[in-house]
């Protein structure tokens, strides 16, 4: 294997696996909390065995969290040693202010595991927000710092030097805010629809139905209300590449000439050569309105940047799709939970409602993934967009494809070890907290 395209991979695969772990990780903590709060507020003991089972798994994804984040900030240095000598200086601040929220994480995780029955009741309700407030904000400096990659600010670049330094401004780039807000209702939609499903599944299994009840209303509440807003969060994203990365947004949906009044293509296979999109269905306007508000506005295509600057169009474009139309079934998928308990009570206790919800278990990462390639393969064949190339960036080291063989099966390994941790756990949460009738509230 090419020593560039190993970088590139392992790379990528490290960031694939880290990303499932660090949503779970900012999401979880605030499940947790809000079990927490209803056993405060009710005493029914289902709350607190949910609360406690919710935990168990939160420790598990900080800590595997923990050393895939810890393999990614060597993998930074030691594949792409040229951005980081360049980058480094001028983005450091989210990086370092995460490591600051990371160990207040650790701390109030480690307060609430083992304050039970040792804490004043609400300051240890208190020390579990801090875990999900301090992992989101973990999450949001790090995207901050991915966002500086797609809209460089914060120095001037004057003959291939990196000069007037402002970390401030380059944290807070024009494009962190719309990325965190994507990224955050993302992270609440896959861990909600996941979590979700996996109830799901023990309720139409009959295992410990009044506890995995409870956790399932919990988790689809929290899913589904961000699956309805991401579409929100999606739009302003959409708005924002239009603005700043023309080449992306052309690039995502294969629209190959400038033209007015563009059409939004659902679907098809990108052809690059005759610059056309097969067996697509092409909506006229609405392209141009998405990107700009306006159904008659011009939109780039990519006939506008030298073919060397052009992102690779079919593997954008078929992320972007993948991506919008899982949000789009999850989306619906919570239209008629939402209508399940405003109207149809009888779907909440029927089990067709129920295996929905245990078929779309894996959409929300999936979609996650495919929206991470449509954000890293359309900034190509930019490391730093419209700076530095990445293939400028990479480490002239040898070897590497040895490197990304080892890597694959260590994560691999680490995938493994977690799912059996998880399916041990699941096992253990309906012997330990099978409640009897009588101790159900």
């Amino acid at each position: 294997m090419d020593d560039f395209i190993a970088a590139r991979s392992q790379m990528a695969l490290s960031l694939g696996f880290h990303i499932i772990f660090s949503c779970i990780g900012m999401v979880m903590p605030f499940f947790m909390a809000v079990a927490h709060y209803y056993y405060l507020r009710t005493d029914k003991i289902v709350y607190k065995n949910i609360t406690k089972a919710w935990s168990k798994g939160v420790a598990i994804f900080f800590a595997t969290g923990a050393v895939s984040g810890t393999v990614l900030s060597f993998e930074l240095g030691l594949l792409w040693p040229e951005f980081m000598k360049h980058a480094g200086p001028i983005f450091g601040m989210p990086f370092s202010l995460e490591g600051t929220a990371f160990f207040i994480e650790a701390i109030a995780l480690g307060f609430f595991l083992y304050g039970w029955d040792r804490f004043n009741k609400w300051f240890h309700w208190v020390t579990g927000v801090i875990v999900g407030v301090s992992g989101l904000a973990s999450g949001i400096l790090v995207v901050a710092a991915n966002a500086w990659m797609n809209s460089p600010a914060g120095f001037d670049f004057v003959n291939g030097e990196y000069l007037n330094v402002d970390p401030m401004k380059a944290m807070f780039n024009d494009a962190w805010f719309s990325q965190s807000l994507h990224m955050c209702i993302a992270a609440f939609a896959a861990t909600g629809f996941a979590v979700a499903g996996v109830h799901a599944l023990m309720i139409i299994r009959r295992q410990n139905v009044y506890f995995h009840t409870k956790s399932f209303t919990i988790a689809a509440i929290f899913g589904c209300v961000a699956a309805v807003l991401q579409p929100l969060s999606g739009d302003i994203s959409a708005k924002d590449v239009a603005k700043r990365q023309p080449a992306k947004l052309a690039a995502m949906e294969a629209h190959f000439q400038t033209e007015k009044a563009a059409g939004l293509v659902v679907g098809g296979i990108p052809d690059e050569k005759t610059k056309e999109v097969k067996y697509g269905i092409k909506i006229p306007g609405l392209l141009s309105f998405m990107a700009h508000g306006d159904f008659n506005s011009e939109v780039t295509g990519l006939d506008k940047f030298p073919k060397e600057n052009q992102p690779p169009v079919a593997i954008t474009h078929y992320a972007f799709q993948i991506m919008v139309g899982l949000g789009m079934a999850m989306m619906t998928l919570s239209l008629l939970y939402f209508l399940a308990l405003w109207k149809k009570k009888k779907w909440l206790q029927s089990d067709w409602l129920l295996k929905l919800f245990v078929a779309a278990t894996p959409i929300g990462f999936i979609a996650v993934e495919a929206g991470w390639t449509v954000t890293e393969v359309g900034r190509q064949p930019w490391i730093i967009y419209n700076v530095m190339r990445t293939a400028d960036a990479v480490t002239p080291m040898p070897g590497i494809s040895y490197s990304f063989y080892m890597f694959t099966a260590m994560y691999l390994s680490l995938g493994m070890i977690v799912t059996f941790m998880l399916y041990r756990q699941i096992k253990m949460v309906d012997k330990l907290y099978d409640l009897p009738d009588g101790a159900k509230h």
